[in-house]
C-alpha cells in the first residue's frame, strides 16, 4: 500500500478516552475523587446484594441515590478535565458545556430510576411479597453514611452551582416552612435550616427516615405494604429533587438567557446606547455558555466621524462586567445625502392643467371590428348584450397626472361615437389639434394652454 510519511495516526474512541483519563489522573486533586469512586462501587455492590436478600424495594430506591452519587463523582472529574483543556478551533468557546451535559444526564438518569421504582411499586400493590428485615436497617445506615460523607467531603462545583441556581423542589419548600417554625422556637438552628437546605443532604435524610419507619412497622405489625409505600415516597422525592436541576441545565444547553440577568443586561445596553458616537445597538444575543459563564454578541452602529477603537473599548468595558465571552461588531453609518437636480424646470410643468394627458399611440385600422364594440364582427354571431364606448384591449392605457374628479352631468351630451369617426378624426387631446375632446366630446374647443382659438399651436 501507499506509505504516508507525515500522516498522523488516528486514535480510536477507546484510545481517546484513555488519553483523556490519563490527563485527568495526572492531577493530584483527582486522586481523591477516584478513591471515592472505587469505594462507591464496592458500596453499591453490597447494597444490591442486600436488596435482593431482604426483597425490599424501598432499599432498592434508596440504593439508586448511591448510584447517583457515582454519577456526581464522574461529573466532578469532568469539571476538572474542563479546567485543564483549552479552547480549540473546533470548540472555540471551550469545553464548559460538557459539565452542563454531565449534570443534565445525571439528573435525567436519576429520574428514570425513580420512574422504574414507581412501576415496580405499582406491580407490588397487586401482590405484596414478604420483606425480610435482617439487613434492612444495616443497609440503610451504610448508604446514609456513605452518601453524606461523599457529599460533604468533595466539593462538586457543577452540582453546587445547580442546586443554588435552580428553583426549589417541593420537598425543600415543605422543609423550609417547618424549619421556620422550629427556628422561631430555637433561634440557634437558623444557620442550619435556613434559608434552604442542601437538596442532596435533605433527600438522603428523608429517605433514611422512611426506611427506619418501614423497619419499625414491619417488625411490630408485619405490615409489608409499608415497604412499597416507602419506595413510592422515596421515588417521588427523588423525582421532585432532580426535576428542577434537569430543567435548569436543559435551559443552559438550549442557550437561553438566564431570567435573573435580563434586567442587568437591559440596563447595560441602555448605557451603551448613550455612549458618544453610538447611534444604535441591535442584533443583541446573550446566552449561558456554562455554569456561571455568559456569552453574547452585539452589533453597534456608530457615526461616520466616530473612532471605532474608542467605541469598541467603551462598549466592551461596559458589557464585560456581566458577559465574559463577548463579540462586538462595529460598523459605521452608511446614509447618503440626496442629490439636488441642477436642470432648469420648464414653466409649463409647474402649471399643469387637469386636462393634461399623455398622448396615446394611434389606433390600428381594422376592417373586421364592430363599430359599436371592440368585438370582431361575425356574420353568424348574435349582437352583444352590452356595448361600451371604449377603445378595446389594443389601446395602451391613458395616464393622467392629475386625477381630480370633475362634476359630471352639467348638461353636456355624452353620446357614443362610432369607431369610424374616431379613426377618421383622431382622439381629442387638449393642446394637440382641433379634434374631438377626450373628456367633453366637443370639437374645435380651444384648450387652456398651448393652442390658439383655431386649434393651431402658438408660435
Amino acid at each position: 500500500g501507499t506509505i504516508h510519511l507525515f500522516r498522523k495516526s488516528q486514535r480510536s474512541l477507546v484510545g481517546k478516552l484513555t488519553y483523556e483519563f490519563r490527563l485527568v489522573a495526572a492531577d493530584r486533586r483527582s486522586w481523591k475523587i477516584l478513591l471515592f469512586g472505587a469505594i462507591n462501587l464496592v458500596c453499591i455492590g453490597f447494597l444490591l446484594m442486600w436488596c435482593s436478600s431482604t426483597n425490599s424495594i424501598a432499599l432498592t430506591a434508596y440504593t439508586y441515590l448511591t448510584i447517583f452519587d457515582l454519577f456526581s463523582l464522574v461529573t466532578c472529574l469532568i469539571s476538572y478535565w474542563v479546567m485543564m483543556k483549552k479552547t480549540s478551533p473546533v470548540y472555540s468557546f471551550g469545553f464548559e458545556r460538557f459539565e452542563v451535559l454531565a449534570v443534565f444526564a445525571s439528573t435525567v438518569l436519576a429520574q428514570l430510576g425513580a420512574l422504574f421504582i414507581l412501576k415496580e411499586s405499582a406491580e407490588r400493590f397487586l401482590e405484596q411479597p414478604e420483606i425480610h428485615t435482617g439487613r434492612l436497617l444495616v443497609g440503610t445506615f451504610v448508604a446514609l453514611f456513605f452518601n453524606l460523607f461523599t457529599m460533604l467531603s468533595i466539593r462538586n462545583k457543577p452540582f453546587a452551582y445547580v442546586s443554588e441556581a435552580a428553583s426549589t423542589s417541593w420537598l425543600q419548600e415543605h422543609v423550609a416552612d417547618l424549619s421556620r417554625s422550629i427556628c422561631g422556637i430555637i433561634p440557634g438552628l437558623s444557620s442550619i435550616f435556613l434559608p434552604r437546605m442542601n437538596p442532596f443532604v435533605l433527600i438522603d435524610i428523608a429517605g433514611a427516615l422512611a426506611l427506619c419507619i418501614t423497619y419499625m412497622l414491619i417488625e411490630i405489625n408485619n405490615y409489608f405494604a409499608i415497604d412499597t409505600a416507602s419506595a413510592i415516597a422515596i421515588a417521588l422525592m427523588t423525582f421532585g429533587t432532580m426535576y428542577p436541576m434537569s430543567v435548569y441545565s436543559g435551559k443552559v444547553l438550549l442557550q437561553t438567557t438566564p431570567p435573573h440577568v435580563i434586567g442587568q443586561l437591559d440596563k447595560l445596553l441602555r448605557e451603551v446606547s448613550t455612549l458618544d458616537g453610538v447611534l444604535e445597538v441591535r442584533n443583541e444575543h446573550f446566552w449561558t455558555l456554562g455554569f456561571g459563564t455568559l456569552a453574547g454578541s452585539v452589533h453597534v452602529r456608530i457615526r461616520r466621524d466616530a473612532n471605532e477603537q474608542m467605541v469598541l473599548a467603551h462598549v466592551t468595558n461596559r458589557l464585560y462586567t456581566l458577559v465574559s465571552t463577548l463579540t462586538v461588531q462595529i460598523f459605521k453609518d452608511d446614509w447618503i445625502r440626496p442629490t439636488l437636480s441642477s436642470v432648469p424646470i420648464a414653466n409649463n410643468i409647474l402649471n399643469l392643467s387637469d386636462h393634461h394627458v399623455i398622448p396615446m399611440p394611434p389606433l390600428k385600422a381594422a376592417d373586421n371590428l364592430n363599430p359599436v364594440t371592440s368585438t370582431p364582427a361575425k356574420p353568424s354571431s348574435p349582437p352583444p348584450e352590452f356595448s361600451f364606448n371604449t377603445p378595446g384591449k389594443n389601446v395602451s392605457p391613458v395616464i393622467l397626472l392629475n386625477t381630480q374628479t370633475r362634476p359630471y352631468g352639467l348638461g353636456f351630451n355624452h353620446g357614443s361615437t362610432p369607431y369610424g369617426n374616431v379613426l377618421s378624426q383622431g382622439f381629442g387631446i387638449p393642446g394637440m389639434g382641433a379634434t374631438q375632446g377626450f373628456r367633453t366630446g366637443f370639437t374645435h374647443v380651444p384648450s387652456r394652454y398651448g393652442t390658439n382659438a383655431h386649434g393651431q399651436p402658438r408660435p
